[in-house]
């Protein structure tokens, strides 16, 4: 497990798409993708599950389709839900990894970027642990920011350029990552990184 706090984790991509440190749980929502596939989108979500709780473990056991939804209300509208995301940053900063990055994961859905449609196909997708309106935490920039380099530097078809949160590439669905993301700090973060590597 990795855990972020004021201090940068060092993370990094395997061959077969691994994030190290993390904790590794693999879902069952995902597929390969094409042989030919490029991996040249990175996706910034938000979720809370239920809406507006966190560290319930219940996004863990929803990208497994282990949810139990006896727990609350809200469960038996996404019961039939099959999704996941390559990654989850929660409030601490901890890292989960549910797919591959190398695999196809479920958590763009109808989407398109740059006039090319279904995202899934070409995307890596990170959920934070969070609403629209509620402030994301340090913890979770810090770690959103390592992840963020250790993908650009296994992935070459990606680039700070190629970063979108869901509500820009599925603008009449959906909100996420929201008003709350600090985009300026975040793409602050990595145009040092793309300098110092350029």
């Amino acid at each position: 497990m990795a855990k972020s706090s004021a201090f940068a984790v060092h993370f990094s991509v395997d061959s077969e798409g691994w994030l190290e440190p993390a904790r590794h749980l693999l879902s069952p929502n995902h597929n390969q993708r094409d042989a030919d596939a490029d991996i040249s989108l990175l996706v910034i979500h938000n979720i809370s599950l239920p809406p507006g709780q966190f560290g319930t473990g219940c996004v863990q056991d929803f990208f497994c389709n282990q949810l139990d939804i006896s727990t609350h209300a809200f469960f038996s509208e996404i019961e039939q839900l099959k999704v996941s995301a390559h990654f989850f940053i929660d409030r601490q900063g901890e890292v989960t990894q549910f797919v591959p990055t190398t695999a196809r994961a479920w958590h763009a859905g109808v989407s398109c970027f740059e006039g090319r449609e279904s995202c899934n196909d070409f995307s890596i997708g990170i959920e934070l642990e969070g609403t629209d309106d509620q402030p994301y935490t340090d913890a979770q920039y810090v770690a959103l920011q390592g992840v963020t380099k250790a993908l650009l530097n296994r992935h070459g078809e990606l680039s700070v350029d190629r970063i979108a949160g869901h509500c820009d590439i599925a603008p009449a669905r959906k909100t996420d990552p929201g008003p709350s993301f600090d985009w300026s700090r975040y793409r602050t973060s990595l145009q040092q990184f793309q300098g110092e590597n350029s």
